[in-house]
C-alpha cells in the first residue's frame, strides 16, 4: 500500500487588492450621497387587458386520470373513515376542494379515545359512477356504518392530473 504525502496549500487572500495612493497611504472611496436617482413609472391608461390565470387547474381528461370507479371506492372510504372522526380531516386536503375539505372537517365526528378504539370502521358495501362530461364523474355509495347505513354522494372532476372532489353530500 502506497501512501502520498501531504502538502500544504496556502489559503488565497478573499480579501479585495488595496489601493495606495502617490504617498502610499490607502486611497478613501468617493463620497457617494444616499440618493438614488427616480425612474419614470408609465401606467396605462383605461382597463388592463384580461390575461389568463397560469396558475389555475388545469382540465384533464378522463382518459388520462384513473379509474373512477376504483379510484371512488378508496376516496369514498376515506371520507366515511374522516366523517366518522378515525382519521384526520387533513388527509383529504389534495383530493378536495377548500369548500369540501371545511364541510367535512365541520361535519366530521370528535370522538374519544375510547369511542375511536372500540368504534367499528364504516365500510363502502358499493359505488356506482356516471360520467356526464369529459373529465367530470358522479359518484354515489352506500356505505354501512356502526349503528345504520348511509347514502354518500361526490362529483368528481379532472383537474392537474388527479380527480377532486368538487361537491360531496352525505345523508
Amino acid at each position: 500500500m502506497s501512501t502520498v504525502a501531504l502538502r500544504r496549500a496556502p489559503v488565497p487572500d478573499c480579501l479585495p487588492p488595496v489601493e495606495l495612493g502617490q504617498s502610499g497611504h490607502r486611497l478613501r472611496p468617493a463620497d457617494r450621497s444616499g440618493v438614488q436617482g427616480v425612474l419614470a413609472l408609465v401606467v396605462p391608461e383605461g382597463p388592463l387587458p384580461d390575461e389568463e390565470d397560469d396558475f389555475g387547474p388545469v382540465p384533464t381528461r378522463s382518459a388520462d386520470l384513473p379509474d373512477p370507479v376504483v379510484w371512488s371506492r378508496g376516496l369514498a372510504q376515506v371520507v366515511v373513515e374522516v366523517l366518522a372522526g378515525l382519521r384526520p380531516a387533513s388527509q383529504l386536503l389534495r383530493w378536495t376542494t377548500t369548500l369540501v375539505h371545511e364541510q367535512v372537517r365541520k361535519l366530521a365526528a370528535q370522538p374519544s379515545p375510547e369511542q375511536r378504539r372500540t368504534a367499528r370502521r364504516p365500510v363502502v358495501r358499493s359505488v356506482r359512477v356516471c360520467e356526464p362530461a369529459d373529465g367530470v364523474a358522479e359518484v354515489s355509495a352506500v356505505v354501512c356504518g356502526q349503528h345504520r347505513t348511509q347514502a354518500l354522494a361526490l362529483r368528481l372532476e379532472g383537474g392537474d392530473g388527479r380527480w377532486r372532489v368538487t361537491v360531496l353530500q352525505a345523508g
